[in-house]
């Protein structure tokens, strides 16, 4: 049994941490705050090839496995958590192209998805559809070689830089059971009827932009139906969605790992009764307790990733990692908030950012009392 990283995977997280470390932790407070795109972040991880970690290598990507997409997600989430959300649900969904995606999409799409040259997302989420996606009411209905699409999408994140867009849709409403009437469509940026509305506004998360698309009447080709069988897509998109709790778990050990490292360097510097904070028996449990469950987090979600790797299927294990990893965070940045006091409310330091980006790691991909059910009825099943 061993916990340590191969030394190419070690290698290859000391090149992302460089990286993180030169080009996103100066600017992150700065640019979250004025709301700038990150465009030379972006630039720095196509350069890096991180577009393409999930895809084969046959089609151009890196083919990594999911403990070096885990370490991939962390080190940028370290930085800045809305900088992982550009490569999350662009990663997402071409994991789920390169699985299940025809020979004809595979070849058409990932090749570009792979150097970034080409950016995709993944649209799910619905005004009165998160957790529950079979109660999704965008529609598609097949008129002669093309189907035809009709529905509002929200919280979709890379909605104005995605091309294609696969879009999760009711084939069939009437179907029964309800998941045997859904199906993705890969939807082009420049359909007629396809448009981006708004970008929504969120307490943290920023970086990225999260959108509202309408799709009014949008026709796309029959080819462009994922894999070329109707009634997969929630299947489709499930088998995806392991990729994405991994995906969160390291963003949220990453976002730990931050507060950790603020928390242990302002209790050093921060001067009070005569000595450091650090030297205060209350500052030093919290900072044991901080450390102790950030490395935690990071070894169960190493161990998810590797089962998912492995395992057909892996719902308990990437859902325990997603669980725990973003409950972490939510305790860890509330304690670095506490050790810094004050300060740390202020938006002058890195803190308050951290504190902002935490909760959304307890809804996305399945908010956390959904992924309890999940795994509490996997344990059930045996």
């Amino acid at each position: 049994m061993d916990f340590e990283l191969s030394e190419t995977e070690a290698a290859f997280r000391d090149t992302l941490r460089r990286f993180v470390e030169r080009d996103i932790m100066p600017v992150a407070r700065e640019w979250e705050h004025s709301g700038r795109y990150p465009t030379e972040i972006v630039a720095g991880m196509r350069d890096l090839g991180l577009f393409g970690i999930t895809i084969p290598e046959e089609h151009g990507g890196l083919g990594l496995g999911l403990v070096s997409l885990a370490i991939v997600f962390e080190e940028i989430s370290r930085g800045w958590m809305g900088i992982a959300g550009i490569l999350g649900s662009h990663t997402l969904a071409c994991a789920m192209i390169a699985r299940h995606g025809t020979e004809d999409q595979k070849r058409r799409w990932l090749p570009e998805l792979a150097t970034g040259a080409r950016r995709t997302g993944i649209a799910l989420t619905e005004a009165g559809a998160g957790s529950d996606l079979q109660g999704i009411q965008t529609r598609a209905w097949r008129d002669g070689d093309e189907w035809v699409i009709r529905g509002t999408k929200y919280w979709i994140t890379n909605a104005r830089y995605a091309d294609p867009l696969p879009v999760l849709v009711k084939t069939d409403p009437d179907a029964e059971p309800r998941h045997r009437g859904m199906s993705v469509l890969l939807v082009p940026a420049t359909s007629p009827g396809f448009s981006v509305e708004r970008d929504l506004d969120k307490l943290g998360y920023k970086g990225t932009e999260s959108c509202e698309v309408v799709l009014d009447d949008v026709r796309v080709p029959h080819e462009n139906l994922l894999g070329g069988e109707v009634g997969r897509g929630l299947q489709q998109v499930l088998g995806a969605l392991q990729v994405g709790r991994v995906n969160i778990a390291a963003r949220s050990v990453g976002v730990s790992q931050r507060a950790y490292e603020e928390a242990l360097a302002y209790s050093q510097q921060r001067q009070a009764f005569g000595q450091p904070i650090s030297g205060f028996q209350a500052i030093q449990l919290k900072l044991a307790d901080m450390a102790t469950e950030v490395q935690a987090a990071r070894l169960l979600t190493w161990w998810a990733a590797d089962q998912a790797d492995r395992l057909p299927r892996s719902d308990v294990q990437t859902g325990m990692a997603k669980l725990f990893a973003s409950e972490v965070a939510l305790r860890t940045t509330l304690e670095s908030m506490r050790v810094h006091g004050g300060a740390g409310y202020s938006t002058e330091l890195e803190v308050e950012r951290l504190y902002r980006d935490a909760p959304l790691l307890a809804i996305g991909e399945g908010t956390n009392d959904i992924l309890r059910t999940v795994i509490a009825k996997g344990l059930i099943a045996g």
